[in-house]
């Protein structure tokens, strides 16, 4: 059996072309890191790779991460700028013994030492975004940059892969927040909370609010839940509400939390505490299938396929002209 799973709509067009690599028995990192550089790629995904939106300096500032399951290696660069595919540098520190995750400069370095792509991530299209946010922000001084909500509608692209073989990845890819301070980190290059895979357990993957997501090492939960026998669908949702609940016992208030997983029997699950969390799925026996998903007041999330209309609506929004700059 084999299988992948990835979190929001964006994963779709990526997952589809690992798939290709699984179907022919390949290996499941040849299969996700072709699938988040296809993210990383298309210019309107707003949160990942080429066309990402800015930090409140406006500049694209990247972090991504790699796992190997079966070797627990990982590797991860954070705050990178003015490379292609951050996913693939990732993957190459993974190899290394030690200094396997990098930031800012040491990653760019390391990165320009290995003939990794350079090019410049912003895009017209994401200076566009940049301004039309600040003037939206002018005479509103109650509302620093600093302080702006996560940008609504896109975050983390994170994959989890499993090849014929019983190897299991993970891997993330993102921009962050958008406007978010110079230097800022969030959950999706840090271990066990933006991802984590242990080709004996399963592999798990979070999206959204970093600062939060990093408060309950959610994802390396999940793995050590399927670890003791939960199916990744109870693994996922015992994970979130738990973390939802504590937080808001402990802070009043949680952020978004979403969560992907697979077991080595290709079974998968996924959970959140918003609603309409889209995620897509594909494994041997189903086609890849982008699903939304809605949790229910008990804390049990149901998911149904979307709609035709939805997958249109979503890319006529992605690629609207952009008004009022």
């Amino acid at each position: 059996m084999w299988g992948m799973i990835g979190t929001w709509r964006m994963a779709l067009e990526g997952i589809i072309e690992g798939a290709k690599i699984l179907e022919k028995k390949g290996n499941a990192g040849d299969a996700i890191e072709i699938a988040i550089r296809q993210v990383e790629d298309f210019p309107y995904n707003k949160s990942v790779g080429y066309g990402s939106l800015p930090n409140e300096e406006m500049e694209v500032e990247m972090d991504a991460a790699y796992m190997d399951g079966d070797t627990l290696d990982i590797g991860a660069v954070a705050a990178i700028k003015d490379f292609a595919n951050p996913v693939a540098i990732a993957r190459r520190l993974s190899r290394e013994k030690v200094n396997s995750m990098l930031v800012a400069e040491g990653a760019e370095k390391f990165a320009h030492k290995e003939g990794f792509e350079r090019k410049n991530m912003l895009t017209d299209r994401a200076k566009l975004h940049y301004q039309k946010r600040v003037k939206e922000l002018v005479g509103q001084t109650q509302t620093p940059l600093q302080e702006m909500k996560p940008y609504s509608g896109h975050d983390t692209v994170g994959m989890l892969c499993l090849d014929i073989k019983g190897k299991m990845t993970a891997a993330t890819s993102t921009s962050g927040l958008f406007m978010k301070k110079k230097g800022r980190v969030g959950d999706s290059p840090l271990s066990g909370s933006g991802f984590y895979a242990d080709s004996q357990k399963g592999a798990a993957s979070a999206t959204g609010l970093g600062e939060d997501l990093m408060r309950g090492c959610i994802s390396y939960e999940v793995v050590r839940l399927m670890g003791q026998g939960l199916h990744p669908q109870q693994a996922c949702e015992m994970a979130v509400n738990c973390l939802d609940k504590e937080l808001k016992k402990r802070r009043g208030e949680a952020g978004d939390i979403s969560l992907v997983a697979m077991n080595p029997q290709g079974e998968w699950g996924a959970a959140t505490n918003i609603e309409g969390f889209p995620f897509v799925v594909v494994t041997e026996e189903q086609k890849p299938t982008v699903y939304l998903l809605t949790r229910k007041e008990d804390g049990h999330c149901t998911y149904e396929e979307a709609s035709e209309k939805w997958m249109k609506d979503y890319m006529q929004r992605r690629m609207a002209p952009i008004n009022g700059v």
